[in-house]
Parts: C-alpha cells; structure tokens; sequence
C-alpha cells in the first residue's frame, strides 16, 4: 500500500484527492490546505486526515501530489525530497529553471520519482496521435479559452501554452535554432495571448498559439508530415487523418478508448513510484517546457506590444 498525500485541494488538487481515494493499492494519507473550511469539506468527503502545514503530513506519506500556486512549487517539493518523498509536481513545474535544475538533482541523488503534471501527455488522443507521427514538417496548436477569471497571476504561456509546447518538443525531438513570438496584455497584469513560432534543427516548424480571453474553448493539434495531415480534437480525443493515395485524398477518423486523463496521469505516478521507473513526463522534460516558455514570454515583453 503506498500512502500519498495531496497538497492543496483547489480546483486540480480536489481531483487528484478524489482519484487517489480510489485507486487500488493506494491509501489517501491526507490532505493539506490553508483554507480550513475547504479542507474540512474535502477530507470529509474522502475520508482522510486533514492538516493546514504540509510539514506535518511527512510522516504519513510516502508520496505527495503538489498542487498549490507555482510560487510555492519549489520550497514545498524540495521539502518533501529533503525527507525522501516521492513528488508529482503540477505544472509549469517551478517558477525558473535553477529552482526545477535543483529538484532534478535532490531526486536522482536520493532515487525518487520526480514528475511533473503535464496532463495532456495522457489524453488518450495524443497517446494515439504519438504513434501515427513520423518525422512531421510542420506542427500547428491552439488553446483557446474563455475570460474566468482564474490562472491570472501567470502569463497565458505558463497557463496553457505549457501544455502543447511539452507536446511539441515530445514530437519533434530536436533542438530549437530558432525562436519567435508576439502577444499581448488585456484583461490582466500578465500576458493573455501569445503567438510562438518555432524552428528545429531539422527543418520542423511548429507555431502555438493560446488565448485565455477567446469567446469560446477550443483545443487542437495539427500535425502535416510527407502524404499525411493529422488533426487532434483535445475535447473529443478524436483524430482525422488524411493521406494521399494514387492521387486522391483519403479521410479516416479515429476515436481511441475515451480515457480520464488525469487518472491516467496518477495511475502512471503510483506506477512509477511502486517499480522505480522514469516518468513520462520527469522533472527533465518539465523543465524543458518551463525554458521554452519563459523564452516565449521574455520576447513577448521585449516587444513591449502589452496593450
């Protein structure tokens, strides 16, 4: 049985209490969060001890999730790793690449897992997509929000572009030689569109684009490779494909096995934690993501187009 903890129980941590709660060889230790009466209600709901420091859950854990502001991330985790807890980090990891270099380093000198929560990594449309790619020339993303009100304290880049830049680079696999990108200030003090346009070492071009201030949501991957255009709805986890056949264009539409992607996301975490195996997505490849988009944000404020 392996007892794991959740640190923050807002609007993602709740989720990640009510999955451990339920899965087969995990106890839910725990939870933790400054808001005592939002904590109360979800211990209650789970049936599990509450605390308000997360300092005093270490003895009955022997992993967490981390799921509190990104500010937070780096001094809570390396507590953690300090007394040898295995961590899965809520995305974009830490808030600079010194802070997430150093929890990589105290997790391979200590053998701990280390992983970071891209969730998009287990939506069950790009596990599907990611075997149909092959040596692709030109990769086009969009996430696209609505106004909320919430994840207003990052730039739209580390809120939503994180997502489709770590699936971008877990596609291409080369090194970046160029990169380019505009956005914008409007409804926030931070970034809240942004365009990037990316070029790999091997001729791959990628562009992204999110927005947190469209009139509607909108999640998609396009993948154009030699005879081939893929398409990826997010919401639906539905991929058309297109292929070029003695001269005529074929169209075939696949919807894999619709799947809980943040379940999918724990399960994987507790999998790694019991067998001692690398993460999909470890502290590295977390990292990798965060340096990509806080490049796209710096250039953005260079230009100084905040309106």
């Amino acid at each position: 049985m392996i007892n794991v903890g959740v640190i923050g129980v807002g609007s993602i941590g709740i989720h990640h209490a009510r999955i451990f709660s339920g899965l087969k060889g995990v106890h839910l230790a725990g939870i933790v969060d400054s808001n005592a009466t939002r904590a109360g209600e979800v211990a209650s709901r789970y049936n599990c001890p509450v605390y308000s420091d997360y300092r005093d859950i270490l003895p009955a854990v022997d992993a967490v999730s981390i799921a509190v502001p990104t500010t937070l991330h780096f001094s809570i985790a390396m507590e953690f790793l300090n007394h040898n807890k295995h961590i899965l980090v809520e995305k974009p990891v830490t808030t600079s690449i010194e802070e997430a270099d150093r929890l990589i380093e105290e997790a391979e000198k200590r053998n701990l897992t280390f992983q970071v929560g891209h969730l998009e990594r287990f939506n069950s449309g790009v596990s599907m997509i990611s075997t149909m790619v092959d040596q692709p020339r030109f990769i086009e993303s969009q996430r696209l929000s609505p106004f909320l009100g919430r994840g207003i304290d990052v730039d739209v880049t580390l809120d939503l572009m994180i997502h489709d830049i770590d699936i971008i680079l877990s596609l291409v696999k080369s090194e970046i030689v160029d990169l380019r990108s505009t956005g914008a200030r409007v409804l926030t003090e931070h970034i809240d569109i942004a365009h990037a346009w990316i070029e790999f070492e091997n001729g791959c071009i990628a562009e992204a684009v999110s927005s947190r201030i469209a009139q509607g949501k909108k999640r998609r991957l396009k993948v154009f490779q030699r005879n081939a255009y893929l398409d990826l709805d997010y919401q639906t986890q539905e991929i058309t494909c297109y292929t070029r056949e003695k001269g005529s264009v074929k169209k075939e539409t696949t919807r894999p096995e619709e799947k809980e992607p943040l379940k999918e996301q724990l399960i994987s975490f507790i999998e790694c934690v019991r067998k001692g195996t690398r993460p999909v997505v470890s502290g590295h490849e977390g990292k990798e993501a965060l340096k990509v988009v806080l490049k796209i944000s710096g250039l953005v404020k260079n230009r100084d187009l905040f309106i």
